[in-house]
C-alpha cells in the first residue's frame, strides 16, 4: 500500500496565477510533490494540498 505525506497551504487572491502557478512547478521540481487538490474560495483565496510519497527503507 503507498503512503503519502500531505503539505496543505493557502494562497491569497492578491498573488497572480502565473505566480501561483510558478511555485507549484517549483515545489513539484525541487521537492518531488504533486498536486492533490486545489480549492479555489469566493474572492480568489486558494487553499493547496500536495502529497509525495513517503519512501521506506527496509531493514536488512
Amino acid at each position: 500500500m503507498v503512503e503519502y505525506e500531505y503539505r496543505e497551504f493557502t494562497v491569497s487572491a492578491r498573488i497572480p496565477r502565473g505566480e501561483m502557478r510558478a511555485l507549484l512547478a517549483a515545489e513539484a521540481e525541487y521537492g518531488q510533490w504533486e498536486l492533490a487538490r486545489l480549492r479555489l474560495f469566493t474572492g480568489g483565496r486558494r487553499r493547496v494540498w500536495l502529497r509525495r510519497k513517503i519512501i521506506r527503507v527496509p531493514r536488512p
